[in-house]
């Protein structure tokens, strides 16, 4: 599934209920979703659990950019060219996050 469709399932699936909760909630259960993630990674959870954790992470991620009007198809197009500061892949940056 490529990532435009996933978003659209995404909004069929949840889209009023998230917008009706409007932002501002929607990214606290985004964050639920964040911390249920780290606490699988910091446990050492197996693959499965963690596969599961990334992809709540990446439907609320997706809920909130159709509220936001943000298509995310788009939006990972700034790294469509490697880093979007020094356009290296790998990055080359001095300064590195």
């Amino acid at each position: 599934m490529k990532l435009a469709e996933f978003q659209r399932l995404i909004e069929r699936i949840y889209f009023e209920r998230d917008k009706a909760r409007g932002a501002s909630g929607t990214f606290m259960w985004f964050l639920e979703e964040v911390g249920e993630l780290a606490t699988a990674l910091r446990e050492n959870q197996d693959r499965q659990q963690l596969a599961e954790e990334f992809g709540d992470v990446l439907a609320w991620l997706c809920t909130l950019a159709s509220i936001s009007g943000v298509e995310m198809a788009e939006a990972i197009q700034k790294y469509a060219d490697g880093c979007p500061y020094c356009h290296q892949t790998p990055c080359s940056c001095s300064n590195k996050k």
